[in-house]
């Protein structure tokens, strides 16, 4: 299907009188920047190189468009009233309370494929969606994504650029609006559009300049070139104005995210000229392929690893381990890995499957940005690195709770304990990070059994999960028939008489196990909770504990900033019986050493434990 010029300019007059419009409704958005990007939109849409089925946005088979640039949304809610699927009444409903037509685009609005406007993230989704296709799916759609161009100041769309190169998505379209002009004026090579190619050529990518983004032969053409080419993902890269189609805003400074007033919209209106209202674009349909090879889910393996109590396991092995085993039994998985697979054990399920492992090198940002595109495919991802490293991508994780996403992140090197690395290595505000998520949940398992039945259950949940690792081999403790759940804990220690509570995970459950074998021969007893789930908490457990023992003392390889300490605190603040609530956190800076001297360092090794719970044994 190929429009002629005119019909694409009527149909572009259309869009950018309900971008129009709708802001100027609401009071408030991006018109400018979605006025820009408008023609190069249209001609994608409604000329025949977007395939989708616009009664079926879940379509495996449909083409993928990530507004990067997601301040244009009401370009991108214009588009689809003009595709039939909103009416004028909704689109006026724009960034009004409740309406699916946020400021910028999120899941709310159904042909939104992710939540985006934190600048910079888009094209990482598109990568990982493309990648979906290519390697996964093995599916024929093309994955577009519209960018603007303050944006490409931001390194993960660098990050994202390389490794899109690395797997040679010929299935992935970027289209750079270059508008010349940013929030508080002139980005950083405003019209140059050569500055752009050379360093986007530079990374292996196939450039194609279109100089005046709102010429329709120019941009057909472009678009048929980007179709066609193979091996390499493709930029087009346009010149635009900001605020085109409107006289008085176009290429002017100051106008960023601002709405026309209703006297300024009058009087634009009349100088647009006539604008048909009822006219609607299509869009071509989707090819129907299904791909046959789509692994089924096997039987569940049960877990066979040859763990006996007392064997010394890295948690982080038994991550790996745990991998390759239910691999079977949930073949939607994918693992991404930041370049430390070998230290992670990622490289367990690397060396058993493959063609469902992707190397991110090291670049986290993109990398969770490459895992919430494959969540959007129906993918589970579960994606690695050390725990400190994830702090550098928390903007990508942080817009992934508004994509709903369904990936697992897990963090090794966890704490002080990782030892001569040094605080640069050492996660130690990651339990924190992820608690502030909303619906996340935080696991922290101490042994390898544990680790590998909580791996299995954060499959089988939907949702962000994240699961920290500890670098160091620790005790196994649990049989293997133990059963670990979502919002538990397990009191692996308790008598009637205990002095205190020890409340604690990974790590520092060995200590705290430690402490209470030398207190015991001082006669003094304690309760241990292994609080595996840091979130949600099993608060029942720890309110039977303060109520019987009035004494919780919680340990912790963390800052005390929003740790277990914290989270133990807040379960139990409005609890009416009488207890005591003390923490032993990393309070100082860390430094290089063995384990067993930075824990001792910091205040939360067995002769801590020993230390604090004497204090209320001689009370008592």
């Amino acid at each position: 299907m190929k429009l002629s010029y005119e019909k694409l300019n009527d149909l572009a007059k259309l869009v950018r009188y309900l971008i129009l419009i709708s802001t100027t409704e609401a009071g408030s958005g991006h018109p400018t920047s979605s006025l820009s990007a408008t023609d190069l939109m249209v001609t994608l849409f409604f000329n025949g190189y977007f395939h989708f089925d616009i009664n079926n946005p879940k379509n495996p088979n449909n083409d993928r468009l990530i507004f990067s640039k997601g301040h244009a949304s009401p370009l991108l809610y214009a588009l689809y009233l003009v595709a039939g699927k909103i009416t004028t009444e909704e689109i006026m409903t724009l960034r009004k309370f409740k309406s699916p037509l946020e400021g910028h685009p999120t899941i709310a609005f159904p042909y939104a494929e992710a939540a985006t406007g934190s600048l910079g993230q888009g094209l990482s989704i598109g990568v990982g969606m493309a990648l979906n296709a290519k390697y996964l799916d093995k599916l024929p759609y093309k994955t577009f994504a519209l960018l603007g161009d303050s944006e490409m100041a931001e390194g993960s769309c660098w990050e994202a650029m390389q490794i899109a190169v690395h797997y040679k998505l010929d299935n992935l379209i970027g289209i750079l609006d270059v508008n010349r002009l940013g929030q508080r004026g002139e980005t950083m090579y405003g019209h140059r559009l050569k500055e752009y190619e050379k360093r986007i050529s530079a990374f292996g990518w196939h450039t194609i300049i279109v100089s005046n983004g709102h010429s329709f032969s120019q941009i057909v053409k472009a678009y048929k070139k980007a179709i066609v080419v193979k091996r390499k993902p493709v930029m087009i890269i346009a010149k635009t104005i900001k605020g085109k189609g409107v006289s008085f805003l176009e290429n002017k400074d100051g106008w960023h995210g601002k709405a026309l007033s209703r006297e300024e919209l009058k009087k634009e209106l009349t100088k647009l000229g006539r604008i048909n209202t009822l006219i609607r674009g299509e869009i071509v349909l989707p090819r129907n392929i299904t791909n046959s090879k789509t692994q089924k889910p096997k039987p569940k393996l049960e877990l066979n690893n040859g763990y006996k109590i007392g064997d010394l396991v890295a948690t982080r092995k038994a991550y790996g381990n745990a991998l390759a085993r239910i691999f079977p039994q949930f073949p939607n998985m994918v693992v991404l890995d930041a370049e430390v697979s070998n230290s992670t054990y990622a490289e367990i399920f690397k060396k058993a499957y493959p063609e469902r492992f992707f190397e991110m090198y090291i670049a986290e940002q993109n990398m969770v940005g490459m895992a919430l595109g494959l969540a959007s495919r129906g993918k589970i991802p579960f994606i690695s690195t050390f725990a400190a490293f994830f702090t550098r991508a928390f903007d990508q994780i942080r817009m992934s709770q508004y994509s709903n996403a369904n990936i697992k992140f897990v963090g090794s090197h966890a704490g002080v304990s990782i030892g001569q690395d040094g605080p640069s290595q050492m996660g130690l505000e990651d339990i924190a990070m992820f608690r502030t998520l909303l619906n996340s949940v935080v696991l922290y398992p101490a042994d390898a059994v544990s680790t590998e039945k909580l791996v299995e259950e954060s499959a089988k949940h939907k949702g962000i999960v994240y699961i920290r690792a500890t670098r160091k081999e620790t005790p196994v403790i649990y049989n293997e028939n133990e059963q670990f759940r979502i919002g538990g804990s397990k009191v692996v220690k308790e008598s009637s008489n205990d002095v205190a509570t020890i409340v604690t995970a990974g790590i520092t459950l060995h200590e705290a196990l430690l402490a209470a074998e030398q207190l015991e021969k001082d006669g003094i007893k304690v309760r241990i909770i292994d609080l595996y789930s840091v979130k949600p908490l099993d608060i029942a457990t720890l309110q039977k504990a303060a109520k019987e023992t009035k004494v919780i003392i919680t340990v912790e390889d963390h800052y005390e900033a929003g740790g277990i300490g914290e989270a133990v605190a807040g379960a139990l603040c409005n609890f009416s019986e009488h207890h005591v609530l003390e923490n032993l956190s990393v309070c100082k800076i860390p430094m290089s050493g063995t384990p067993e001297e930075l824990l001792d360092h910091e205040g939360i090794s067995k002769e801590a434990i020993i230390k604090k719970v004497k204090k209320y044994a001689k009370k008592s």
